[in-house]
């Protein structure tokens, strides 16, 4: 849908949007037709959520064959439809939508817990913990595998259709893949990576195991229960997983002429050439994600033994930005797109059947802004009601080009120096990584335990943060245009009160 293209109802849309008793709102507009879409907003979240999200909600109604749109808490304006957003699509005939994954494909959560005390993490251990890290895992979108290297085509095939399947086979391990949301997710022997195509995908072969630029982060933390260490880690699929979206964003527009004029809203139905193509690179970016996460934990897990002189264990890896064949009960077999959303299985869920999670529910990971609480949570059956999904993290509420506009870099430091928060090894904290640019944590989780999709099980608070700020000038241009060009709608949306 063009950003010219009327809607009826922008104006007043969350005037429209009816509370329900199941703790979501209902919203039904000429614009939306008859595809019933639901957000899990408290009134402050839907009062505070910013104008153009609807043009993107309507948007996410629009793939063919949608069966139910679902807006988590966090959602802010993304590319086409919102980050925190879940896109149920008809398995048979419906649509498999680019947008609805995103470009970092596969990108997720990694916690792992410790006996250790908290205060046992001084200012001189943080410092160590941090450094000890950095020597092990790359920061950064330049960097590069500390642990593999640049491994060749035949392996890196390997790598990314066996998972951590095939890398505990070949490398051994130490982490415990029961643990993780899933050990691979199978690629078909029909198809072969783009090596070589516009995006590069090959990018990745010398990437596994490094951390990655934006929002991507690791962390040592306190957990509020106990008292004890944590460590949660955010990162993808890297160059590999852009690269092989960068292809198929292309393809989808390019199969369409004059109907997607925008390219984040391309789309692949079963008839196209494409569809089983990208299903395949979404499950190979898959792959490389969770590799990439549970190759880091074995680099954390050891700066962790050589500072705090004990062991890290898993507690959960779990992914976000993927599509995905699911049952559900109400809408029948579909594709579940999660873009900014992270999966939510109850205890019972067959697909959790003859595992260790059948009797509990899997672990939800939902981490806040370097300088607020994250919390792990346990899905309940209510999670049906919002395509088994949650959210993925607290949601931006300041975009990188506004932080670093607006917040005082001298400030922000001293901030999370009073707090005893060290960032890196100089205490330099990203601008548009801050606290201020994230919505509150709390709220977000309040929102989903209020609808009864989770309960809260352990609660952290930041110790220790390192975010990698380098970035290629490429990215860096693209990165500044795209938010140019977000920046300037949220500007006319307030200009115009709603309006285009």
């Amino acid at each position: 849908m063009a950003r010219s293209t009327p809607l009826v109802a922008e104006a007043d849309w969350k005037r429209l949007a009816t509370p329900t008793p199941d703790g979501y709102f209902a919203l039904a507009t000429e614009d939306t037709g008859a595809v019933p879409v639901r957000l899990f907003f408290t009134p402050a979240l839907l009062a505070e959520a910013e104008t153009t999200l609807y043009r993107q909600i309507v948007n996410a109604t629009r793939f063919p064959g949608t069966r139910m749109v679902a807006i988590t808490p966090d959602a802010h304006y993304g590319y086409g439809v919102p980050v925190g957003c879940v896109i149920l699509t008809d398995r048979a005939e419906g649509a498999v939508a680019m947008g609805p994954v995103g470009f970092d494909i596969g990108c997720g959560m990694m916690s792992a817990r410790s006996e250790v005390p908290a205060d046992r993490a001084t200012p001189d251990r943080k410092l160590a913990f941090n450094r000890e890290v950095m020597e092990r895992v790359a920061m950064g979108a330049g960097g590069r595998s500390l642990r593999l290297g640049d491994v060749g085509e035949a392996e890196f095939e390997e790598l990314v259709r066996g998972g951590a399947e095939h890398y505990v086979d070949r490398y051994g391990a130490t982490f415990d893949r029961s643990r993780a949301e899933r050990h691979r997710i199978p690629v078909e022997d029909s198809w072969s990576i783009p090596w070589g195509a516009e995006g590069r995908p090959e990018r990745g072969r010398g990437q596994l195991g490094s951390l990655g630029g934006g929002n991507h982060f690791i962390e040592l933390q306190r957990e509020e229960e106990r008292g004890t260490l944590f460590v949660q880690v955010h990162t993808g699929s890297r160059g590999f997983g852009h690269g092989l979206a960068t292809n198929y964003f292309a393809m989808a527009k390019d199969e369409r002429p004059g109907e997607v004029d925008d390219i984040d809203l391309g789309y692949f139905t079963p008839g196209s050439r494409h569809h089983r193509d990208y299903l395949n690179a979404v499950a190979a970016g898959g792959n490389f994600a969770i590799l990439n996460r549970l190759m880091i934990f074995e680099q954390i897990a050891a700066a962790f033994r050589k500072v705090f002189r004990a062991d890290l264990e898993l507690v959960y890896e779990i992914s976000h930005n993927l599509v995905q064949a699911e049952d559900h009960p109400e809408f029948g077999e579909v594709w579940v797109h999660r873009k900014g959303a992270t999966r939510a299985f109850p205890a019972g869920h067959p697909a959790l059947a003859g595992g260790i999670w059948q009797d509990t529910g899997h672990p939800v990971l939902i981490p806040g802004s370097n300088r607020d609480h994250s919390y792990i949570l346990r899905p309940l059956p209510g999670a049906s009601r919002s395509g088994y999904s949650v959210n993925h993290g607290a949601g931006r509420r300041l975009s990188r080009g506004e932080a670093v506009r607006v917040l005082d870099q001298h400030k922000v430091n001293e901030q999370y120096r009073r707090d005893g928060i060290l960032v890196n090894l100089d205490g330099e904290v990203p601008l548009d990584e801050s606290s201020a640019c994230y919505k509150r944590c709390e709220e977000v989780v309040d929102a989903v335990v209020a609808a009864g999709l989770a309960e809260v099980q352990h609660t952290l608070w930041p110790l220790a943060s390192l975010k990698g700020t380098e970035e290629g000038s490429g990215a860096r241009r693209a990165r500044k245009q795209k938010e140019r060009a977000r920046d300037g709608d949220r500007g006319a949306a307030r200009r115009t009160k709603g309006h285009y």
